[in-house]
C-alpha cells in the first residue's frame, strides 16, 4: 500500500505478521455440514468399501464381489434397473406436464402455492407409511377396489397386481412425479418470453420454437431430472419391501437378504458387495446429473 503524498513510501498494512496468505475463518460454518457429510456418508461408505474386501474370518477376498454374478443378484440388478428406469420416465414426463401447466399459469396464484406445496410434501411422502395407503385404498380389500367391485367394476379380475412389480411402479410414481415438479419447475422458470417473441417476429411458430430453441435448452435439464428420479427409485427400499415380501426382486431386498438369511453369517461381506454395486450405480447417476445441471444453467 502507498501512502498518499508520498509515492515512494510503501507499507505493509493488512499483510500477515509471519508473511504469506492471510488466515481466513470462513470455511467455519460448513464445517458441521463436512462433519455431517463424513460421519453419516463417507464414514459409513469406506466401512462398507473395506468390509467387502474379507470373509468372515477376516482375511483378505474378491469372492464377495465375484459373487455379484450370481443369477439372482444379477436379475435384481436387471429389475431393480428397469423398475427404476420405467418410473423415472414415467414421473419425468408426468411431472413435466404438471410443471409446464403451472408456469404457464399466474406465477403468484394461489394454484402455483399450493401444488407446490404440496409436491414438497409428497415427494417425501414413502415407506411403510405410502405402501400401507395404497394397501387400504386400491388394495384388494381397499375402499375404492370394494366400491368398484359393487358397481361391476373388477381391476384385479386377473391377478392382485398391487403386490407385483407394475404395482410398485404405480406407487413409485406417488413421490416421483411431484419429485420432478420441483426439479424441473426452476428450468421452466429460466425460460424468457422473450425467445418466442423474437421466434414469432421472425415467422416462426410454435413448432418452431419448440424444436429449436426451448427444446434444447430444457432437454438437459429434463435429461438429468430423469437420471435424479432415476436414483431415487434405485435407492427405495421399505415401499417396495412392504409390497414384495417374498423373492427380494430389487437390490435394496438382496442385500437385507443377504444379512438376514442363514447364509448371512458366512459371508458377511457380500451385502456389503452389493451395496457398493448400487453406490457406484448411484454415484455414476449423480454425477451425470450434475453434469447436466451445470450446462443447463449456462442457458438459464
Amino acid at each position: 500500500m502507498t501512502v498518499a503524498g508520498t509515492p515512494a513510501v510503501a507499507t505493509r498494512v493488512g499483510r500477515p505478521l509471519l508473511g504469506g496468505r492471510r488466515f481466513s475463518l470462513d470455511w467455519v460454518g460448513v464445517l458441521p455440514f463436512f462433519a455431517y457429510v463424513g460421519i453419516f456418508l463417507l464414514l459409513p461408505t469406506a466401512v462398507v468399501g473395506i468390509g467387502a474386501f474379507f470373509n468372515a474370518d477376516g482375511s483378505f477376498t474378491l469372492d464377495n464381489y465375484a459373487h455379484l454374478s450370481r443369477s439372482y443378484v444379477f436379475k435384481a440388478t436387471i429389475t431393480t434397473t428397469l423398475l427404476s428406469l420405467v418410473t423415472a420416465l414415467g414421473g419425468a414426463f408426468f411431472g413435466a406436464l404438471l410443471a409446464y401447466a403451472i408456469v404457464t399459469g399466474n406465477p403468484h396464484g394461489m394454484l402455483r402455492r399450493l401444488v407446490v406445496s404440496a409436491s414438497g410434501v409428497l415427494a417425501q411422502f414413502g415407506g411403510v407409511t405410502l405402501a400401507f395407503a395404497f394397501i387400504a385404498s386400491i388394495g384388494s380389500a381397499g375402499f375404492v377396489y370394494l366400491f368398484a367391485q359393487s358397481h361391476g367394476f373388477d381391476y384385479y379380475a386377473h391377478g392382485i397386481w398391487l403386490f407385483e412389480l407394475s404395482g410398485v411402479a404405480l406407487v413409485y410414481l406417488y413421490f416421483q412425479i411431484p419429485l420432478m415438479v420441483l426439479v424441473f419447475l426452476p428450468a421452466l422458470d429460466g425460460i424468457k418470453p422473450q425467445w418466442r417473441e423474437a421466434t414469432e417476429s421472425l415467422g416462426g411458430n410454435t413448432w418452431h420454437y419448440w424444436r429449436y430453441i426451448a427444446g434444447p435448452i430444457l432437454f438437459p435439464s429434463f435429461i438429468g431430472a430423469v437420471l435424479l428420479l432415476f436414483a431415487n427409485s434405485f435407492s427405495a427400499y421399505a415401499t417396495v419391501n412392504a409390497l414384495i415380501n417374498q423373492g427380494s426382486p430389487v437390490l435394496s431386498q438382496q442385500i437385507a437378504a443377504a444379512i438376514s438369511s442363514e447364509v448371512g453369517a458366512a459371508e458377511p461381506g457380500f451385502a456389503k458387495a452389493i451395496a457398493i454395486e448400487m453406490i457406484v450405480i448411484v454415484t455414476v447417476v449423480t454425477i451425470l446429473y450434475t453434469l447436466l445441471q451445470r450446462r443447463t444453467a449456462r442457458w438459464l
